[in-house]
C-alpha cells in the first residue's frame, strides 16, 4: 500500500527491513510492516499553576503554553514519535505530562524567591520558567512555540495582591492631594513672577527692535551696492568675450579662403598630370598589343601542341587518381563495416553479460528472500512447538516426506535380493496386493481409512527395525499387534 501524509503530518513506519522506526512523508507499506500517522501541529495548553513563595505565601500563576513537536530536528521527531505518538496529543496523558513539568519547574523556582521579587521581576521570572520547562520538554521532542503567563492571582484566604493594590491606591490618593496643594502654591507664585518678567521683557524687546532695524537698513544698502558692482563686472567680461570671438572667427575665415584657393590650383595641376599619365599608358598598351599579336602568330601552333600534350597527361593523371580514390574508398568502407561488426558484437556480448549479471542478482535476491522466509517459517514452528527441537525435527521430516524417501531408498537397495517382506492386515480378512494396488471393500471409504490407521504401528516398527529410528512421541509407540513376517 502506498501512503502519503498531509502537510502537517508524518508517517511512522515499523516492521520488516526497518531496525527501529522510519519517518517519511510518503512511501510504500510492505507486507510485515505497520504504520501510524503523527500530527505535528502545535496545541494550546491552559494551566493555573499553584505555587508558594519563600515567605510561604501561596498564589496562582495562570499560563497558556503553545507546545508541539520540534520539526527542524530529526532526533527530536524520533523521540516524539516513540514517546508521544501512541497517545492522542489532546488526551489527558499528554496534558498531564506537560502540566506536571510546568508546575514542577515553576514551584521549584518560586520557592527560592520572595513575593516582591516575583512581582517586580515578572519578565525575568517568565523567561527563566520558559527555559527550565523547555529543558525538560527536550527529552520528549517537544518545543514551546509560544507562552503567555498572565497576571498573578491571589489564592482565596490569602489576598496578598488585593491588599497590596489597596495600599498602592491609598498612597496614590495621598500623594495626589499633596501634589494638588503644591501645584496651587506654585501657580500663585508663578503668576506674580510671570507679570514682572512680562514688563521686563517688553522694555528689552523694544530696545533690541530699534537696534536690529538700524542694522538691517545698513546691510540692505551694502548688499544693493555689491550686486550693482557684480552686474557691471559681468557685463564688461561678456563684451570682451564677444570681441575675442569675433577676431577668432575672422582669422578662421581667412585661413579657410586660402585653403580653398590652394585646393583649386592643386586640382587643376592634378588633372593635367593625370591626362599625361593616361596618354603614356595608351601608347604602352598599343605597343604591347602589336607585340602580343606577333607572339600569337608565331607561337600559336606550339601552344596548341603543348596544350594538347598537357591535356593528355592530365587525363592520364586524372584516371590514375580516380582509380586510387576508388580503391581507397573501398578500403575505408571495408574498415567501417568491420568496425560496425565489431561494435555490434561487443554490444551484443555486453548485453548478454548485463543480462547474466541481472539474472544472477535476481537469483541471489530470490535465494536471500527464500532463506529469510524459511528462517521465519522455522522460527514460527519452533515457537509454536514451545522450543522443542526434537518435535520440530520430526515434524520437518514427516512434512518433507523423509520416511517415504527412506522407504524408497531401502527398496532400491534390496532390489534383486530376497528380503523379508512384512504384510499387515486390519483384522477383517482384507489385505493389500503385492504390487501396492489398493483393494476397495464394500463398506465404503471409512473402512479404508480405518485400515490405514491400523497399519501405522507395524509400519513404524518395521522402520525402527530397518533404520533404528523411532516415531515422535505424539504419534504413539511401536507395538507387535497385527504383524506377520513372510519370507
Amino acid at each position: 500500500m502506498y501512503r502519503v501524509a498531509s502537510a502537517s503530518e508524518y508517517l511512522v513506519i515499523t516492521g520488516i527491513g526497518i531496525d527501529d522506526i522510519k519517518l517519511a512523508k510518503k512511501g510504500w507499506i510492505l507486507p510485515g510492516q505497520s504504520y501510524t500517522t503523527i500530527d505535528l501541529s502545535p496545541v494550546n495548553y491552559t494551566f493555573e499553576v499553584q505555587a508558594m513563595s519563600a515567605e510561604k505565601l501561596p498564589f496562582v500563576l495562570p499560563a497558556v503554553f503553545t507546545i508541539g513537536p520540534r520539526v527542524d530536528d530529526r532526533a527530536s521527531l524520533l523521540k516524539y514519535a516513540k514517546l508521544i505518538s501512541p497517545h492522542d496529543k489532546l488526551s489527558n496523558h499528554v496534558k498531564e505530562l506537560v502540566q506536571g513539568i510546568i508546575e514542577g519547574e515553576t514551584r521549584v523556582l518560586v520557592a527560592s524567591m520572595t513575593m516582591e521579587e516575583v512581582f517586580k521581576g515578572t519578565k525575568g521570572f517568565k523567561q527563566e520558567v520558559f527555559e527550565k520547562v523547555q529543558l525538560e520538554l527536550n527529552q520528549f521532542g517537544l518545543l514551546i512555540y509560544n507562552a503567555n503567563v498572565k497576571q498573578l492571582v491571589d489564592v482565596p484566604g490569602h489576598e496578598y495582591f488585593s491588599y497590596l493594590g489597596q495600599k498602592t491606591q491609598m498612597e496614590a490618593a495621598n500623594q495626589a492631594k499633596v501634589d494638588v496643594a503644591e501645584a496651587k502654591m506654585k501657580g500663585e507664585v508663578g503668576a506674580k513672577l510671570r507679570q514682572g518678567k512680562t514688563l521686563q521683557n517688553e522694555a528689552r524687546i523694544d530696545a533690541e527692535t530699534k537696534i536690529i532695524s538700524t542694522q538691517r537698513q545698513g546691510e540692505g544698502r551694502k548688499e544693493e551696492i555689491r550686486v550693482k558692482t557684480e552686474v557691471k563686472v559681468f557685463e564688461n567680461q561678456r563684451d570682451a568675450e564677444v570681441a575675442e570671438a569675433n577676431a577668432e572667427l575672422a582669422k578662421r575665415k581667412a585661413r579657410w579662403a586660402k585653403q580653398a584657393q590652394v585646393a583649386e590650383v592643386e586640382s587643376a595641376k592634378a588633372v593635367a598630370l593625370r591626362e599625361a599619365e593616361l596618354q603614356r599608358e595608351v601608347e604602352i598598351m598599343n605597343a604591347l598589343t602589336r607585340t602580343e599579336k606577333l607572339k600569337a602568330e608565331f607561337l600559336s601552333k606550339a601552344s596548341v601542341e603543348y596544350d594538347t600534350k598537357v591535356q593528355e597527361a592530365n587525363w592520364e593523371l586524372y584516371k590514375k587518381q580516380k582509380a586510387a580514390e576508388a580503391i581507397l574508398y573501398e578500403k575505408e568502407k571495408e574498415a567501417e563495416a568491420q568496425k560496425a561488426i565489431a561494435e555490434a558484437s561487443f554490444y551484443a556480448r555486453q548485453q548478454v553479460a548485463d543480462g547474466e549479471l541481472y539474472a544472477k542478482k535476481k537469483d541471489a535476491e530470490g535465494i536471500l528472500a527464500l532463506a529469510q522466509a524459511q528462517g521465519n517459517y522455522i522460527r514460527t514452528l519452533l515457537d509454536a512447538l514451545g522450543g522443542n527441537y526434537a518435535a520440530l525435527r520430526d515434524y520437518m521430516m514427516i512434512n518433507g516426506g523423509m520416511f517415504q524417501e527412506i522407504a524408497r531408498i531401502n527398496a532400491e537397495a534390496v532390489r534383486g535380493l530376497q528380503p523379508k517382506i512384512s504384510i499387515w492386515t486390519n483384522g477383517s480378512g482384507g489385505g493389500e496386493a503385492m504390487d501396492g494396488a489398493s483393494s476397495t471393500g464394500s463398506h465404503g471409504a471409512m473402512k479404508e481409512v480405518a485400515g490405514v490407521y491400523r497399519m501405522l504401528p507395524p509400519l513404524f516398527k518395521t522402520v525402527h527395525e530397518q533404520t533404528g529410528m523411532l516415531p515422535p512421541a505424539w504419534m504413539g509407540t511401536v507395538t507387535d499387534s497385527a504383524h506377520s513376517t513372510i519370507n
